[in-house]
């Protein structure tokens, strides 16, 4: 079952939402990445869809959500994935995160864990500097429009041999030149103003961290610590850079479904 629709925050922003699967099996939550819309998870659904409902929706300014024109920051996307939860009455959900995503995963995995059974951070970290680098992207794109940096940021999303060999990277390039420049600039602002590092180490629910091998805008350091910070977290690498789940799409999928079968 699919069900498409748009749901209104407490705020009046309105979020597009997709709910696939049995309404009836475990909820899970999908958060996307900075400069993606909620179809990024579109390899990994079928799989996921056997044994869970999976709910996902676009970020704020991303796909078919609105923009706030007073900018926002992540505690304030993570009021909104609760939002989501929160529209379809449930109490606790499964959650995957990546990059930006994964940022707010980290917020309810320290500010709202009862909402949480399990969390998957990927390719994410809990501080991105310098500020300097995400002022520029933000000036850029509000500039010259999102085509300005639409090769940079795919060639960080992919490894170079498939970026080379593969459609996959066109595809996602495409939806990151679809995407409203205010509301990519304001999430760039909001991941610039993000720090943690000092509040990670509260996570209390079960943790799977996936990290690229290869990814330069999350390098496997950053995976690393979000590791150790957070008391039992798991942590498994892939052979990808930024875009792991598109990059190694099954591996990524059959990792995360692996650690939601975990008792």
């Amino acid at each position: 079952m699919t069900n498409l629709g748009q749901l209104q925050t407490d705020d009046g922003i309105m979020l597009a939402w997709r709910d696939d699967g049995d309404p009836d099996s475990p909820p899970l939550l999908l958060a996307n990445s900075l400069g993606t819309t909620m179809a990024m998870w579109d390899a990994q659904i079928p799989l996921w869809m056997q044994s869970h409902r999976v709910i996902r929706f676009d970020t704020c300014g991303h796909g078919r959500s609105a923009i706030r024109p007073t900018g926002f920051g992540i505690d304030r996307l993570g009021l909104d994935a609760l939002a989501v939860l929160n529209h379809f009455g449930i109490d606790r959900a499964n959650f995957v995160g990546l990059s930006l995503g994964g940022m707010v995963g980290q917020w309810l995995g320290m500010h709202a864990a009862h909402r949480l059974s399990r969390l998957v951070l990927a390719n994410t970290s809990a501080h991105i500097p310098p500020a300097a680098a995400w002022d520029a992207r933000i000036m850029s794109v509000l500039t010259d429009g999102m085509t300005a940096i639409g090769s940079a940021v795919a060639e960080r999303w992919f490894t170079p041999d498939f970026f080379a060999q593969s459609l996959v990277p066109a595809m996602m390039q495409a939806m990151l030149h679809g995407i409203s420049a205010p509301g990519y600039a304001a999430a760039c602002a909001a991941i610039r103003d993000m720090d943690f590092s000092d509040g990670v180490s509260a996570i209390t629910c079960p943790t799977l961290i996936i990290g690229g091998l290869h990814d330069p805008a999350t390098p496997p350091p950053h995976s690393t610590q979000l590791a150790e910070a957070i008391t039992g977290a798991a942590i498994i690498w892939l052979e990808a850079a930024h875009l792991s789940n598109a990059e190694q799409p099954q591996l990524f999928a059959t990792a995360v479904a692996n650690f939601f079968r975990q008792i």
